[in-house]
């Protein structure tokens, strides 16, 4: 894809509009609303949209799909403004449109870029069927902090995978052609640090240095730049004490002077107004701050629409300052091809032929499978025969509310495929007896709080004791027992911070019990975030963890569990032991007092806990194992120009065939500022037949020996290096090389 740049060249046609509008009408191209009555994303619905529509003051509408009735509100500002503008029609499609993919978070552990822009392709074509034609995605926010919710919408704690997972869903929404009808633009957010929130407490406040933004969290939003997005849409949380909504440094220094960023910025939904709330003044205030600051459009709060004309007029701003963000949003609309036709993207026929077809579901299902990461597999309990008399309980097991995941709002749950349906389509031959086992929580204060939406966690009739009683009258009837269990849907995600990140206490109670039994049981485990599992770790079971699959999640779960694939899921965020040793991530650096493997005092440990993690960044088991020999570099020496090339074989020696993601990190040995212990520079996935090995290459180019220096200078520094290579974070084998 070639990323078209804006502002490079004037555009004859935008220019010429912007010549002939008031000063009433520029503003209007900055105000995007939601209707209300479609997609619910947010508290707030706009009001009188059809006269502000026709009066030239909207530039853009969310939450609204379907090709008839987009027609409508497109028809209101082409035939009754007096400008003809066409209108930005905005959604959020985080993890496919009607064909829904796993989380994320779980998609991400595929480690799988190919795939992963291709789930973006579906997307754009089932959304732009519907009538879409910008999405509010990726989110690519850095998340070290599985208190917070959404950690379910990114890919996890590191900036590289992070950064190539940001260019492929970059690369599948928009496609090669920006102006095609089945292509969308993207909007990168939540620019920026908004993983970062402090205790992990939605939309609070984040405090780092600039060398940890620049090192560790701003990576993804620039590699989105780099491969061409389109917008750019700000995030909730203040830096260096403003707003990102009115942070001028970040808006204009960093991202169009840095960055060389020419598109347009939207708020998040009424971020203007809460600049407010932050201490920064009345409406009038914030909106002025957030339009010099570089924000283009205002996200529902109308405070661009009440109020710049008003500071126009003031002179707290000035109109060239109104016409450089109407520009940039006309702009936007003359790429996709609006001007030339506004209805392109308003086929009546599209969504029957392009939503949720056959062969998407069959994507959807593959990814899922892919997405899947086994913790555990004790006493090789998994794969499954598919003849198995199989006792089928957990809250999840038969829970179609739970399949999708958060964020999810353009899918159907009722199209999901369960646990249950699952077991059956893939193994009609097993005997399967269920038993719901436990409600995923008995409290019903909590289960309010998540039922915000339609039911996610329904308390059952039953008392909790017949519930447990019923399972284990199940599990005595069967050779091995699947427990399907973790977090309903809205456990995570956006407003879904938890300071207790275990498994539910009711759902505790039952995996005990099933354990108590001695038949072998196999837990699968859902959730929207790593979970702090060190009782359930221990137990002498195998864990699947399953994230929440999607559309497909029953059949792919199913897929995994009866061995028609080999899980290849390797782990983006690490899983603490517990909740004190968060944040937690593989990419620390050194103290001068390291922790000791013992404990000693006076060095970095704690007294309660060990310092390693319960799982490791990378980690991710097989039904087969792979042996790792041989790690070898080109070069011993090399200079700031050259690239150099590590190799090592990689030996598929178990009984299955399978797929590996094979880890390569780095360590700077000696540099200016302290320097991680390790970080993740490249990876590959391999498929090795078992009995089977492979020399894999991974190259290291200059710009992965770089960092930003005190001076916030991207440079690299000579002296010595070590690369690790291996299965996860923790890998062993070791080359050093020097760089001159």
């Amino acid at each position: 894809m070639v990323p078209f740049a804006y502002g490079q060249n004037s555009i004859p046609e935008v220019e010429a509009l912007l010549a002939k509008m008031t000063l009433e009408e520029k503003i209007g191209q900055l105000n995007l609303l939601t209707p209300g009555g479609g997609i619910a994303t947010g508290a707030v619905v706009s009001k009188n949209v059809e006269q502000k529509i026709k009066a030239g003051q909207v530039g853009g509408l969310f939450g609204v799909s379907g090709p008839d009735r987009i027609r409508i509100a497109q028809e209101m500002a082409v035939n009754h403004s007096r400008l003809k503008i066409p209108l930005l029609i905005g959604s959020d499609v985080i993890h496919g449109y009607k064909t829904t993919f796993p989380i994320p978070l779980g998609t991400s552990c595929s480690w799988d870029t190919e795939l992963i822009q291709r789930t973006a392709r579906i997307a754009a074509i089932e959304a732009t069927a519907d009538g879409i034609n910008w999405n509010f995605s990726p989110m690519v926010d850095i998340a070290r902090d599985p208190r917070w919710g959404r950690i379910a919408e990114g890919a996890g704690e590191d900036p590289f995978i992070g950064s190539a997972i940001a260019k492929a869903m970059v690369k599948g929404y928009q496609g090669e052609d920006i102006s095609a009808a089945n292509t969308m633009l993207a909007c990168v957010k939540h620019f920026a640090l908004y993983g970062a929130s402090e205790a992990g407490r939605d939309y609070h406040t984040v405090d780092m240095s600039r060398i940890k933004m620049f090192n560790q969290y701003l990576p993804p939003y620039k590699a989105a730049v780099e491969v061409g997005v389109f917008s750019v849409m700000t995030s909730f949380n203040d830096i260096d004490g403003v707003p990102a909504t009115g942070n001028k440094w970040l808006l204009n220094d960093v991202l169009r002077n840095q960055w060389g960023f020419t598109g347009f910025v939207v708020s998040d939904y009424t971020s203007v107004n809460e600049m407010t709330a932050h201490g920064l003044g009345d409406l009038q205030s914030v909106s002025t701050l957030a339009l010099k600051a570089g924000l283009d459009m205002d996200m529902v709060g109308e405070g661009f629409l009440s109020t710049l004309k008003k500071s126009v007029a003031e002179g707290k701003i000035t109109e060239a300052e109104i016409t450089t963000a109407c520009r940039r949003v006309l702009e936007a609309k003359y790429k996709l091809g609006l001007f030339d036709d506004p209805y392109r993207y308003l086929d009546s026929n599209r969504p029957k032929e392009s939503i949720l077809t056959k062969e998407h579901r069959q994507t959807a299902r593959q990814v899922a499978a892919k997405s899947f990461v086994l913790l555990k597999n004790h006493n090789d309990i998994l794969p499954l025969k598919k003849d198995s008399k199989i006792a089928l309980v957990g809250p999840l097991a038969d829970s179609r509310k739970n399949m999708l995941g958060t964020w999810a709002p353009t899918g159907d749950s009722d199209l999901a495929i369960t646990v249950m349906e699952g077991f059956k389509n893939v193994a009609p031959e097993a005997e399967i007896t269920y038993a719901k086992g436990a409600n995923i929580s008995d409290n019903n204060e909590f289960a309010k709080k998540i039922n915000v939406f339609g039911p996610r966690i329904e308390i059952d009739r039953k008392s909790p004791e017949k519930l447990l009683k019923d399972a284990l009258i199940a599990a005595n009837k069967s050779d091995v027992i699947v427990a399907v269990v973790g977090e309903a849907t809205e456990m995570s995600g956006e407003a879904a911070s938890r300071t207790d990140i275990s498994i539910p206490e009711s759902q505790k109670k039952l995996i005990r019990a099933l354990v108590a039994t001695g038949k072998p049981v196999a837990l699968v485990l859902m959730s929207g975030r790593p979970l702090t599992i060190p009782e359930e770790f221990d137990f002498p079971v195998a864990i699947l963890q399953v994230w929440h699959p999607g559309v497909e999640a029953g059949n792919a779960v199913a897929d995994v569990v009866f061995g028609d694939y080999n899980p290849s899921g390797k782990l983006t965020a690490t899983w603490p032991r517990n909740v004190g040793q968060i944040p937690i991530y593989h990419s620390v650096k050194n103290t001068g007092r390291p922790a000791s493997p013992k404990f000693e005092k006076f060095k970095s440990n704690y007294l309660d806990s060990p310092n390693t993690p319960l799982l490791p960044f990378g980690y991710g088991l097989s039904y087969t194992s792979f042996e790792y020999s041989n790690l070898t570099l080109n070069k011993t020496k090399i200079n700031q120009d050259e690239t150099i090339n590590a190799s090592i074989t990689v030996a598929n020696t178990g009984n299955y065939d399978g797929e590996e993601v094979v880890q390569l990190y780095l360590r700077d040995v000696v540099r200016s500022i302290t320097p991680p212990m390790r970080q993740l520079k490249g990876f590959k996935k391999v498929f090795l037949k078992k009995g089977e090995q492979k020399t894999v290459t991974i190259q290291l180019s200059p710009d992965d020996l770089k960092f930003y220096n005190s001076a916030m200078e991207f440079v690299s520094e000579p002296g010595e290096f070590e690369v690790f290579m291996g299965t996860d974070s923790n890998c062993n084998l070791k080359q050093s090389f020097i760089l001159n």
